[in-house]
């Protein structure tokens, strides 16, 4: 039952990529094909003692079967899909930050759930990965704030609450092998590391990540992943036990283990949204009906009604 949180959390995590543009029928279909296509295979590959853990891949809670399978597919189909009308001059910006911040707590907190739960048992274990979740969370979102503050003149609390987020998918995969004093610098480098990587994505790349899921999950996941090879080696900033003289050879197998669910995930992608776009018409949304907005056109609904 635990195992399932994190099938379910994983296709949830692409939709972001692609929201405002999208018929919702395409995202019923693609999240049920995804998961089992992607998720269980990569699943399997790292924590059902499949070739990548036979390897020695280190992916304590989800680096690479969460957050870099779900990166990767979510660049691949934003790519595919295209962007939303006005991309990226005439975008808004999100329209309630308090809101984004109670969410964003909501993850924090919930993210304790993922990585101390996947310590198995209520151990020092479990509160060392809990303990350097909060600290590489908190790093992440000062840091992010830091880097904002002196692109754009002003620090913003949606920018923060990208930094926590970024700060927890890089540590996922390192939270149980990492100390205190690395989940700092991990933390640091995911707030610098993910916020760059979302300008290249939306400007260098130009594709259309509508909630940056690529640069901060993907990137991050990724990030992490390659990390714990450094700053888990025992008396390295409170490493947990990587032997120092195989820290080299953890990192290529740290690297490969990414690449292998990249390449899967990219692969994957591209052949679900070929395949299921005919039967259904293509995958996006009229334009109409994205101007309208989807909560009206495709659901009845509207949020904020007028009159």
């Amino acid at each position: 039952m635990f195992q399932m949180t994190f099938a379910i959390i994983t296709p949830g995590l692409i939709v972001g990529a692609f929201v405002e543009r999208i018929k919702f029928s395409a995202v019923l279909i693609f999240s049920g094909l995804w998961l089992l296509l992607v998720y269980c295979p990569v699943c399997y590959w790292v924590w059902g003692g499949g070739w990548l853990a036979e390897k020695g891949v280190i992916d304590f809670a989800g680096g690479i079967v969460v957050h870099a399978t779900a990166g990767a597919s979510a660049l691949t189909l934003a790519s595919m899909l295209g962007r939303r009308q006005g991309f990226p001059r005439s975008l808004k910006p999100p329209h309630n930050p308090g809101m984004v911040m109670t969410g964003a707590a909501m993850l924090w907190v919930g993210w304790f759930g993922f990585n101390a739960g996947s310590a198995g048992a209520a151990d020092t274990s479990a509160g060392m990965a809990m303990l350097v979740t909060h600290i590489s969370a908190a790093t992440a979102s000062l840091v992010w704030m830091l880097v904002e503050w002196r692109k754009t003149g002003k620090p913003g609390l949606v920018g923060i609450v990208t930094g926590t987020i970024a700060g927890l998918a890089t540590i996922t995969p390192a939270s149980g092998s990492v100390g205190p004093l690395g989940a700092i610098v991990i933390g640091a480098s995911a707030g610098f590391v993910c916020y760059y990587a979302c300008s290249i994505v939306k400007e260098a790349m130009s594709i259309d990540d509508s909630l940056d899921v690529a640069a901060v999950h993907g990137v991050g996941g990724i990030l992490g992943t390659l990390l714990v090879a450094f700053f888990g080696v025992e008396g390295t900033l409170g490493g947990l036990g990587i032997n120092a003289a195989t820290a080299g050879e953890q990192f290529v197998i740290q690297g490969q283990g990414c690449l292998a669910a990249i390449a899967l995930s990219v692969v994957a992608t591209y052949l679900i949204v070929k395949i299921v776009s005919p039967f259904i018409g293509g995958i996006r949304v009229s334009e109409e009906d994205e101007t309208k907005g989807l909560d009206q056109s495709a659901h009845g609904e509207n949020g904020y009604p007028l009159n």
